[in-house]
């Protein structure tokens, strides 16, 4: 078994009884609207699913992006990658940008008809003339062909943006509908490894909504008020892998 992952847990777990708030994370709001029951049997009885392994060469990309737009922040300049593709906006720089990109605070919003403290961790922001921040999310890959938005499981990519823009709307900022992708790309068509890595990096926009995320916060507290398990999703990889086993147990 990893070192990281134990089967079950007795801590950070959702208690009806209890009077301080309970913090649910932005991937945990998507675990919800992926699958109630493994959302359900993580936060109330502390079994997560088991991990994926780390993305240590994406997070690599993740601290490169974050390094090189920083430049930019400090300076108070747009980055060449957005005149590239005409953005009008520049780094925005704010005290506490490293509390929003750490992964254990984030930004934060208490949500009082819950009492859920939802956070979420941002990769970036911009700012446009009109004051407005603009969410920037860094994604990293090595496909061939085009670079897209377009997969179904990019839907989590999508809702990840939205809620962030929901989050620093909830800190009473103005918060463009507008998001970018900044996504790398690894090339795949070179002779040889030579030692290094090189990407071709995209700018992706997308035109956020979060009108859904107030109603997934308030389904998912209420799943959790249940005394009941729900029932197995039929398109949870997870939910059916363990419904085949109990089939083949018998």
């Amino acid at each position: 078994m990893s070192e990281y992952y134990k089967a079950k847990r007795t801590y950070g777990l959702f208690n009806p009884n209890t009077r301080g708030y309970f913090k649910l994370s932005r991937s945990k709001i998507d675990l919800f609207i992926n699958c109630p029951r493994c959302f359900y049997i993580d936060r109330k009885l502390g079994v997560n699913r088991p991990p994926m392994f780390p993305y240590t060469l994406n997070s690599a990309v993740d601290t490169l992006l974050k390094k090189e737009f920083d430049v930019h922040r400090i300076e108070k300049k747009a980055h060449p990658m957005m005149e590239h593709y005409n953005i009008n906006a520049i780094p925005f720089e704010h005290e506490k940008m490293n509390n929003w990109r750490n992964a254990f605070v984030g930004v934060q919003y208490l949500h009082k008809p819950t009492n859920f403290l939802v956070f979420g961790a941002i990769d970036d922001i911009w700012i446009n003339p009109q004051k407005e921040l603009m969410i920037v999310d860094y994604k990293s890959t090595a496909k061939a062909g085009e670079i897209t938005l377009d997969a179904d499981w990019q839907i989590s990519y999508k809702r990840q943006m939205e809620i962030y823009q929901w989050l620093f709307r909830k800190n009473d900022f103005k918060v463009s509908n507008t998001g970018y992708f900044v996504y790398a790309n690894g090339k795949r068509d070179k002779e040889a490894f030579d030692k290094k890595l090189e990407f071709d990096v995209y700018v992706l926009l997308y035109n956020g909504n979060d009108d859904w995320v107030e109603k997934a916060i308030t389904d998912a507290h209420q799943c959790l008020m249940s005394n009941e398990i729900p029932q197995a999703d039929k398109d949870c990889d997870y939910c059916q892998y363990l419904e085949a086993v109990k089939e083949v147990e018998k």
